[in-house]
This record gives structure tokens, C-alpha cells and sequence, in this order.
């Protein structure tokens, strides 16, 4: 049987079959009427912190906005000051501030990230590098990886954590560059409303809604729910709309047993761009275009994505400093697409003549996933050492499963788009969904996992931070499987010379196995490392290792912090191909050498700032056959910076503004094809209206500079939005 849909509509009607706004007026509709609900009991409360612009305070200190002193993650035994290892938390009042509504929004400000893009082969969603190594399939929820490859929301986010340098040790397989933890919003022992609603340019219309309340003592219920619909800023044609909701439980909250139960739910439904084409025929940046060509059928593409996240926390102090804790998770996420490629060939499409070649990829994707981890951890004290100590045990089992995708239907010619003016509307050729004859095999990972950390304290001024993994690995295709099994470490002492004050060194190990992201990735990601075959079935995984010598210090009564650290992260066995034999082979050899500071946290009590720099020295030692040797690895930028800063002008107005930079950025190994750098601006004010409602304006890219973000392997360049301004109130009781 032969599906035949989405045939070419030839007008410039809009999408067939695309509602736009359900979602966001029932979301507006759910906010006013939870709003009453909770407003008288909260209007009692005269303990609640006020916020004025910049700052939240209380009756007795300033609380921490911009500056987090801790990771939510439990694997961390000491606060962040004393932790010797990169970590970067982006805290929800920076997300808010900078009026950011997805996880790419966060990455691409962030000094030391860039961004790769997605296609066929590697399915299109969040795709970062960090510290010039592949992280896509790095990326965690709470502590516990997120299964397949996904486009996250921010709605329902507490903050972002990045921790820097190869975490074998922390994370299991990958994470050679480093890895990124997103920290969910849990239920409070306290009543409150937030509602926020954000209206804009491009048609921008989002809602939000955050209502917490306390059934009773220790037990309490939270909702968080998002809708959102916009085109996008400086593109032709191009839509965005998504909605999501993720309600929580706790029980025994303030106890010694304690339990949270979780879900989310996001659905998202938008028309995919990958940007201009790039060969460029004797040029080695994209071609000078206008920013809205858009070369895809907005009647055709589309990108259609939907999540399911179910969690479970159980946690019990055994007794005073010893907490027994057991996270379950269950993931089912499905991904389906179908973009279209710009690109140029050698006759009938090149600048010359005016052509596009316009070919398309599709994927239909069903992720599922089970996580378990259980550990134990508490302080004690032996020979006058003190101990903070975690240990666990780790089992997983994700499965991506390939369903029926699109494919052109029989006697379709070559489709051509004109270079300078682009018909989004255009005719096109009809695709066909062909069931399979049998179930598709899925690809499956398993992972089983034991774990130990310790913080040894011999003084107030040394600590000697140790920890250990090992894995045992399974990867499977269906014809194919590969076993492994692998240690990782890490270690770093840390020297106080005062109580506000760390200096360190560190060392870390991280191992990246044949086929670790298979089915969530393609060749983009490096020879064998996503596909199983004859060559590296039975390779050994890949090993990085990291030295680290970096301080941390806090500032101004503790209320702003400054880091900076030197690093150094070596592959010596990387996958490349043989020149002689043609198989894949441990031979080649990368490395990432650089340094970073940052800086977070209050100058005054007025005066917030966030920001940082990374230089990247990342250069391909040997790539296998030669031909790219000393290049720099693809997708890098050797310098990045950014900085945001809010003041307070008055305790009702607050003013803010930033700039992002990046550096040159080649796409390609053989260094032939680059972005350029470019500096982005924004800008913000916000008025305090009264006690209960707050408004901000944000102007994104305030220049309007047309830069490109993200490139797959240098077919196409991903074009950044043009400018846009927001409104946002914020409605709180």
C-alpha cells in the first residue's frame, strides 16, 4: 500500500492541516483561571521575596540571582568553589532575562559552544560541541541522559549546567568535550502564580504558566505548561509552534523519605530551514544572499516532534548524613521530517546560472528509553579525614527504531529554486509513504554502570577529589553488535588559600565506543562513530584524556563569582580511515587546547553580570590519510565571548544589555570552507509595575546582523534570526 500526502499545493496558501493557535489560547485560558485560585491565599503571605528588576531580596539578605553555588547534580560532592572542574550554570533568571525560549537560544550565547546542524543521517535536533567535541548525545535531564536527539523547551527549566572536560567518570560513554545538564522545576513548599505572556514581531504570541501549591506539610503539586507560536525573525515563510505541559508531585518534603513523580509532555509542529546553500565555486564563505531566502516548500516541510518524560525520585536519610536515592525515568519521543537541501552542482545549478538544486531528507524516528540509577551518598570522617562520598550503579536501555518516511514518488524530475529569489510557494513534487513489509529492527543501547566519588578533606586548606566509572556497553543494529566494557577517572586536588578562594589542577578520562550515538547521528560525527559495520564493529572504543589547572574565587562579600582555567584535551586514538587498507582504524589523533574565564553574580546590589571567554586552540594531529593534518576541527571558533549585564536605574526600572562573539569557524575538515565571525547585541528594559506584575521589552540581535550559526559538514549555512523585540509581562501572586 502506497500513502500518497502533502502534494504540491502551487499557490501561496498557507500549510494544510496546520492549526497555529489552539494551543496558545487554551494555554491563556488555563493561566486565568488558575490565577484567581491561589491569589487570595498568596496575597497573606508576607514572606514572599520581592523582586525589584535586577535583583530578588529579602527581608534579610540579597538572594542569588546570576550566581549558583552549587550543581544540582548529586554526583558533585562539594559546592562549585570547590569543585575542580569547568562548570557554567546558565540559572532560569538569565534565561528569562535575555527573553530566551529554547535550549539552542542558551548554547548559542554561551562562550566555548557552537552549534553543528542536522540532516539526513544525523536527525535534526539540539546539536552542540562543547570545547570542540560532539555533545548531541551528552546532553542530560536531572542527571540522567536524555535518550535520542530532541529540540528542548525552556519553559519548565530551573537552569542549564555545563560541566566542561572529558566526564567519563561523571556521564559513562562520550562526553569527551564535556557535557550539559538540564535542571527541571520541582514542586515547593510554598503557593504562588506566574503567568507569563510574551507578544512580539513576527507574529510572536507566548504563554506561560507556573502555579506551585502546598496540599499540605511536606506534600506539594506543581504545573508548568507552555504554549508558543511565531515565525521566525528576518526568514521567509518560516513558522515555529509548540506546546507543552509537566506536572509534578512531592511527598514528604522536609522529611527524612521523600518522593517526587514527574511528566512532560512537549509537541511541536514547524516548517524546517537549513539556510542558504555554501559551495560557493572558488569561494570559501556563503555566498551574499538576502536573509529571508528561503529555499524549501513551506506547503511540503514540515518538522513534527512529540515527547513523553515520566520520572520518579525516591530518596531516604538512613540516617543523619547518609540519604539512600533512586531515579527511575521513562522516555518515548518520536521525530519526523521533511526538509528541503539547497545546494549547487557543477552544471545546472551554480551561481553562475542562477540555480538552486533542491533535493529533500526525511526521517521518521520513535525513541524509547528506560533509565535506573541508584546511589548512595553522605559524609563521614576516618583518621581526620573527612569524606563526601557518592556511590551508585547505573542501568539503561534506549532504542531508536526507524518507522516509514517519505520518498519521491516515481518519475519526479530534479527540482530547482532561483538563487536570488526564492519561491517558497512553488510547485513541487509529490512524496509517497511506503509501509515497511516488516517491522523495523531498532537499533539498542545498553548500558550497566557502577560508580564512586570522594571528596577527601585533610585540611581547611586541601582536598583531594576522586572519582571512577566503569561501564559495561552494549551497542546492537539488528545484524550487528558491539560489546565494551571501560574504566574512566578523574582526579584533582584543591588548595584553599582562603575560605572565598580555590586553586586546582585536575585530570579526566572520558571513552567513546563504535556506535555510541548510532541512530541519533551520521558521518558528520567522525568515521564509525554513529553506524555499526565490518570495520569498527570490534574497534576499541576511542579514549580522551583532559589536564585542567584553573581557580575560582568569590567576590564582593560572595556575591560574585570569577573563574578562569587552563585545559588541555588529547584523543591519541581517534577513528580515521586507513589510506592503504580503507578500513576504519584507531590511528588518528585530536586535540583541544584553551582557556576560559568567567564571571557571575552582583557588582552592586543593582548591578547583575554574566559572561565569559574561551579561547579554543583545536587542531587535527593526524587525521588518518594526511591530507588534513595541523587543520583546525570543524565547527570550532578559536575565540568566543559573552557578556549580559542588567542595572537597576531606579527600584521600578531596570536596563540590561549584551554582546555575543564568534570567531571564524571552518566547516569542513580540510579548512576549505568557513564561517565568518560576527558580534551579536541585545538589549533589554524592564518596569516594575507593582508588587504582582512586571513588564520587560527585549530586542534580540539588535543590529540585525545576518550571521550563519550552524552548517552540516559545509553543504548549507544555518541563518541566525534577523532582529526581533518582545514584550513580556509577568504576572506573579
Amino acid at each position: 500500500m502506497v500513502q500518497v500526502i502533502r502534494e504540491s499545493q502551487g499557490d501561496a496558501g498557507g500549510k494544510i492541516g496546520r492549526p497555529r493557535s489552539s494551543a496558545f489560547l487554551a494555554l491563556s485560558c488555563v493561566g486565568l483561571m488558575a490565577s484567581p485560585a491561589l491569589a487570595q491565599e498568596n496575597a497573606a503571605n508576607e514572606a514572599e521575596p520581592r523582586r525589584l528588576g535586577g535583583v530578588t531580596v529579602t527581608d534579610s539578605a540579597i538572594d542569588e540571582r546570576y550566581d549558583r553555588k552549587d550543581s544540582a547534580s548529586v554526583k558533585f560532592t562539594q559546592p562549585l568553589l570547590d569543585t575542580p572542574k569547568s562548570v557554567t550554570v546558565i540559572p532560569r533568571e538569565v534565561i528569562e532575562d535575555r527573553g530566551f525560549t529554547s535550549l539552542v537560544d542558551i548554547l548559542r550565547t554561551t562562550p566555548g559552544i557552537t552549534l553543528g546542524s542536522g540532516e539526513g543521517g544525523t536527525p535534526m535536533g539540539d546539536r552542540p560541541l562543547v570545547r570542540g567535541y560532539e555533545s548531541a548525545t551528552d546532553m542530560q535531564i536531572d542527571g540522567l541522559r536524555s535518550v535520542g536527539r530532541f529540540s528542548h523547551e525552556v519553559y519548565n527549566l530551573e537552569s542549564v549546567e555545563v560541566v566542561k572536560g572529558p566526564g567519563g567518570a561523571l556521564n559513562g560513554r562520550g562526553s569527551t568535550g564535556g557535557a550539559i545538564n538540564l535542571v527541571t522545576k520541582t514542586p515547593q513548599q510554598s503557593d504562588f502564580v506566574a503567568i507569563r505572556g510574551t507578544v512580539g514581531t513576527d507574529e510572536t504570541k507566548r504563554v506561560t504558566l507556573d502555579v506551585n501549591h502546598q496540599l499540605s506539610d511536606g506534600i506539594a503539586v506543581r504545573l508548568n505548561a507552555m504554549g508558543h507560536d511565531a515565525d521566525v525573525a528576518g526568514r521567509d515563510a518560516l513558522k515555529v509552534s509548540r506546546w507543552g505541559f509537566s506536572p509534578s508531585v512531592a511527598f514528604g518534603l522536609g522529611g527524612p523519605l521523600r518522593a517526587t513523580l514527574a511528566y512532560s509532555y512537549l509537541k511541536t509542529d514547524d516548517i524546517p530551514d537549513v539556510g542558504h546553500p555554501f559551495q560557493n565555486s572558488g569561494t570559501v564563505s556563503p555566498l551574499k544572499l538576502d536573509r529571508d531566502n528561503f529555499y524549501g516548500f513551506a506547503n511540503r516541510d514540515f518538522r513534527e516532534t512529540e515527547g513523553h518524560f515520566g520520572s520518579a525520585v525516591l530518596e531516604y536519610d538512613i540516617v543523619d548524613g547518609i540519604t539512600l536515592r533512586n531515579s527511575t525515568r521513562l522516555v518515548r519521543t518520536a521525530n519526523e521530517y521533511i526538509f528541503s537541501r539547497p545546494s549547487f552542482n557543477t552544471t545546472t545549478a551554480t551561481p553562475a546560472t542562477g540555480l538552486v538544486v533542491i533535493d529533500f531528507r526525511s526521517a521518521n524516528i520513535l525513541t524509547e528509553g528506560f533509565l535506573n540509577q541508584t546511589d548512595l551518598r553522605g559524609k563521614f570522617e576516618t583518621g581526620g579525614i573527612e569524606h563526601s562520598f557518592i556511590a551508585g550503579i547505573e542501568y539503561s536501555e534506549e532504542k531508536q527504531r526507524n518507522r516509514p518516511a517519505w520518498a519521491q514518488a516515481p518519475g519526479s524530475g530534479t527540482l530547482f529554486q532561483p538563487l536570488n529569489n526564492p519561491d517558497p510557494y512553488a510547485a513541487f513534487n509529490p512524496l509517497v509513504k511506503t509501509p515497511f513489509t516488516t517491522p523495523a529492527v531498532p537499533i539498542k543501547h545498553e548500558t550497566k554502570a557502577a560508580f564512586l566519588f570522594d571528596t577527601l578533606k585533610f585540611s581547611e586548606q586541601f582536598q583531594l577529589n576522586l572519582g571512577i566509572r566503569y561501564d559495561d556497553y552494549e551497542v546492537s543494529d539488528g545484524t550487528r553488535t558491539a560489546k565494551n566494557d571501560f574504566w574512566n577517572y578523574q582526579a584533582g586536588i584543591v588548595y584553599k588559600p582562603v575560605p572565598n578562594g580555590s586553586i586546582y589542577l585536575s585530570y579526566g578520562t572520558s571513552s567513546n565506543p563504535s556506535g555510541e550515538c548510532a541512530g541519533m547521528a551520521g558521518g558528520a560525527e567522525g568515521a564509525g562513530a554513529c553506524t555499526l559495520n565490518a570495520n569498527n564493529v570490534n574497534l576499541k572504543p576511542e579514549r580522551a584524556k583532559s589536564w585542567e589547572l584553573g581557580t575560582k574565587w568569590d567576590l564582593l562579600d560572595e556575591q560574585l563569582s570569577l573563574t578562569a582555567a587552563l585545559f588541555q584535551t588529547e584523543k591519541t586514538n581517534a577513528r580515521a580511515t586507513d589510506p592503504v587498507t580503507g578500513t576504519v582504524q584507531l590511528i588518528g589523533n585530536n586535540r583541544v587546547r584553551g582557556f576560559e574565564v568567567g564571571v557571575s553574580g552582583n557588582i552592586t546590589p543593582e548591578w547583575n553580570i554574566f559572561g565569559g571567554y574561551t579561547y579554543l586552540d583545536a587542531k587535527l594531529l593526524d587525521d588518518g590519510d594526511g591530507n588534513n593534518d595541523g587543520n583546525r576541527i570543524k565547527f570550532v571558533a578559536p575565540h568566543s565571548f559573552s557578556i549580559w549585564t542588567t542595572y537597576n536605574v531606579t527600584p521600578e526600572v531596570n536596563i540590561g544589555g549584551g554582546v555575543n562573539y564568534t570567531g571564524t569557524r571552518y566547516v569542513n575538515d580540510a579548512n576549505t570552507q568557513k564561517f565568518k565571525p560576527y558580534a551579536r547585541v541585545d538589549a533589554t528594559i524592564g518596569y516594575k509595575a507593582n508588587e504582582n506584575l512586571d513588564l520587560r521589552v527585549n530586542v534580540q540581535n539588535l543590529t540585525d546582523k545576518l550571521y550563519y550559526d550552524a552548517s552540516h559538514v559545509g553543504i548549507f549555512a544555518n541563518v541566525a534570526p534577523g532582529r526581533s523585540a518582545l514584550l513580556t509581562a509577568n504576572l506573579r501572586y
